[in-house]
């Protein structure tokens, strides 16, 4: 009897379709459930039921954290972990951990209110960023040039209106308008790439669609994603670096990347490889 896993999300995108394209060629099926309609809870996972795995690709951090733990919970094996979508999820909790690990992370403060903002000024030398513990895909994500606007960009945040929202880190701005996305699965670096800034954007942010280009698999990048996958354990990860003058750092880890980018600049053949990877996870 052919294996089938199940793809939450709350759409299908390029990837999606690709990952559901690839699965029949090893052996298993994958099929779409709609994040927003899974209704978790009941010890058997009645929603789940008939599957031999979940497939998170939910873009929302939250929702995605939730529907991996109650999975789990419900004996159902997930790629990733709760774990791993929870630490992704929370960006002062991965640089801690990894951090912790020997794992290089950008310096950086957590300001919970106005007083750590004013205390992060004075430590950290211009320009910074300001971004939100929470999120992703670059959204609410700051540069402050001048010490003029920083107190004007800093009544944006106490207007939020909660203090998830609120929380934010500050750190050096690094990477000068570059970034590297490494695209790992399993314990493996399958293709790096820099992404730039197009000019109009100084985030350079996969999901921004900025401009991209394969990069060897440099020694150091390569202990990092050990560092990474050690902490994370084995998954499906986007781990972005920024480059400085004393080697990379782990910018942030995407529980759920997109990899069209990654996979038109390097060659690399993602889908197989994801594929692979579940088939060893259900076998």
């Amino acid at each position: 009897m052919t294996k089938s896993v199940a793809l939450a999300a709350d759409r299908i995108s390029w990837e999606e379709r690709e990952l559901i394209k690839a699965a029949p060629e090893f052996g298993f099926t994958i099929e779409w459930v709609n994040d927003e309609s899974l209704c978790l809870g009941h010890p058997d996972a009645p929603s789940l039921s008939g599957y031999d795995a979940l497939l998170v690709r939910s873009r929302s951090y939250t929702r995605g954290g939730l529907i991996a733990a109650l999975a789990e919970a419900a004996g159902l094996p997930v790629l990733n972990t709760a774990r791993a979508v929870h630490t992704c999820e929370n960006k002062a909790l991965l640089r801690t951990v990894l951090r912790t690990a020997g794992v290089p992370v950008p310096d950086y403060r957590l300001a919970l209110s106005r007083k750590d903002f004013e205390k992060s000024l004075e430590e950290l030398r211009l320009p910074l960023v300001l971004k939100p513990v929470f999120g992703g895909m670059g959204k609410r994500v700051t540069l402050i040039r001048d010490a003029d606007t920083a107190q004007s960009v800093y009544d944006y945040v106490e207007d939020l209106g909660h203090a998830f929202e609120q929380a934010c880190l500050v750190e050096p701005y690094l990477g000068g308008g570059t970034s590297v996305r490494c695209l790992v699965v399993g314990r493996e670096l399958l293709g790096a790439a820099e992404f730039a800034s197009g000019g109009t954007d100084w985030r350079n942010n996969a999901a921004l669609g900025n401009s991209s280009r394969a990069v060897a698999h440099d020694p150091d990048v390569l202990k990092i994603i050990d560092g990474v996958v050690a902490e994370l354990g084995p998954g499906i990860y986007g781990v972005d670096l920024f480059g400085t003058p004393d080697g990379y750092v782990v910018n942030e880890v995407n529980h759920a990347p997109g990899f069209r980018a990654v996979s038109s600049a390097t060659g690399a053949d993602i889908p197989s490889a994801v594929s692979r990877h579940i088939q060893e996870l259900i076998a």
